[in-house]
């Protein structure tokens, strides 16, 4: 088993609660993604924050691909690792 995490990027929070039902519902996710609230470097406002959502892909069965256009629905990127 390898340690490949995937993480996608998103606007807000809302965006990364939906984002993450959306995913267990799209991909069948074993384990449910975490949701990290990560803020822009020198800003406390949390509107200047983004949102993350990990998800633990020991299988490597995700493509990055797929998981590149499920964040682009809300106007999010994957992150590369």
């Amino acid at each position: 088993m390898s340690d490949v995490r995937h993480v996608l990027v998103l606007p807000d929070r809302e965006a990364a609660d939906e984002a993450a039902q959306a995913l267990g519902e799209r991909f069948g996710l074993d384990e449910e993604p975490r949701i990290v609230r990560d803020a822009l470097a020198g800003e406390d406002d949390a509107e200047d924050a983004q949102w993350l959502v990990v998800l633990t892909d020991a299988e490597e069965r995700l493509d990055a691909a797929a998981l590149d256009s499920f964040a682009g629905e809300w106007d999010g990127w994957r992150e590369e690792p």
